[in-house]
């Protein structure tokens, strides 16, 4: 009889276009093909139900988020609350199966004296109040920055429900060494993002325009956007390109006002992945460092330089295969220099050895496929 796990999903993870549900499609994925059953737990607010995750999973269950203002009322954070649900609880005590909550958002029932005995992974995707304190100091909306605030400090102290969680499984090592220091004791793994690709698909020579991609209407997002507009991008520079979905009105009116910028809108996965490979540089910028961002292996995989902040690949094992600048100074110097240069094969390769050491799907399920072992042998 194959093993069971059930998977609960912030969000439906499918299209895996964003963040987090990457992560989460390519996982599920890898674990059907290991011979896992999954028993697939989502919440449903902007997505349709995917009959795309069907052949990967036993069953699943969608269950209405609760927004609005009710669940902003509780001390516990808007993003636990608004997933906590009688419902799940009801399917989850059905077995006694592993239970792999992604991301704190679905952390709420966690503490459910139900659960007790039973196996639960916590599957870090950021520090949460870490992330939510930067989307604070980049957001420009008023409100919106309040509650940035407040949820931030709501979410540092529900942090502390973690030490229900049997294992804790990061994406970067500076995570798992924040974890550690918050949790002694407490078996705490790191384990790479999964995502799409199994081998790099990176076109050799050169191309015409560099590339910023990413979801435009988070603040850390635009506000690096921005940066690069105002701060870095001189009119003698070849084309940049700035891809993603669902771009603020003021992002718009700043690309317009360039005449070597242009936006690519809410691309689809097929667009964007062309752009990332015809790309001569794929440019990408943070100011914070929690997490793993995805879009950096997406350009590792499948462009050709990448140029980033150092922030972006603090705690990975990515910076050798990256150009890496400060300043935007330091941007405009390294720009001028990778855009005189060629990407050849023995670059390819070298990319191709690296990222199978470290961000290998195969490599990573293993380490899963270990963990639900022995969370067998405990039951």
């Amino acid at each position: 009889m194959k093993p069971n796990l059930h998977i609960i999903s912030f969000d439906i993870p499918f299209p895996a276009n964003y963040g987090g549900v990457i992560d989460v499609f390519y996982k599920i994925r890898a674990l059907h093909d290991a011979g896992i059953g999954i028993h697939l737990h989502c919440f449903e607010y902007r997505r349709l139900p995917a009959t795309e995750l069907e052949p990967y999973c036993t069953d699943i269950h969608y269950y209405p988020r609760a927004t609005g203002i009710l669940p902003n009322l509780s001390v516990k954070p808007y993003i636990v609350t608004s997933r906590m649900n009688a419902d799940l609880i009801g399917n989850l005590l059905r077995d006694h199966d592993p239970i792999l909550f992604e991301g704190l958002h679905t952390c709420g029932i966690m503490t459910d004296k139900r659960l007790r005995g039973r196996f639960l992974i916590y599957r870090e995707s950021n520090i949460e109040h870490h992330y939510y304190f930067h989307l604070m100091k980049a957001e420009k909306n008023i409100g919106k920055k309040f509650f940035f605030f407040i949820e931030g400090i709501r979410l540092h102290a529900f942090q502390k429900a973690l030490r229900h969680a049997s294992l804790m499984l990061t994406v970067s090592q500076e995570d798992t060494f924040y974890l550690q220091s918050k949790f002694p004791g407490k078996k705490i793994e790191y384990l790479p993002s999964f995502h799409r690709d199994n081998e790099v698909h990176i076109l050799p020579g050169k191309g015409t325009y560099a590339l910023y991609q990413g979801k435009l209407s988070v603040p850390e997002n635009n506000t690096a956007a921005e940066f690069l507009i105002r701060n870095v991008w001189k009119n003698e520079f070849p084309e940049l390109v700035i891809a993603g979905l669902d771009p603020p009105g003021w992002l718009i009116k700043s690309i317009q006002a360039k005449p070597n910028i242009r936006l690519v809108p809410n691309p689809s996965d097929d667009a964007m992945t062309r752009l990332i490979r015809n790309a001569h540089v794929n440019i990408m910028v943070t100011f914070q460092s929690t997490g793993l961002k995805l879009k950096l292996l997406n350009a590792l995989f499948n462009g050709r330089f990448c140029l980033v902040n150092p922030t972006m690949v603090v705690g990975t094992s990515l910076a050798d295969l990256c150009t890496l600048a400060t300043t935007p100074g330091d941007f405009q110097e390294k720009l001028t220099g990778l855009f005189n240069e060629e990407f050849g094969d023995e670059k390819i390769q070298q990319r191709q050895s690296i990222l199978n050491l470290y961000h290998s799907n195969q490599k990573n399920c293993k380490v899963l496929l270990n963990v639900l072992t022995l969370s067998e042998c405990s039951a």
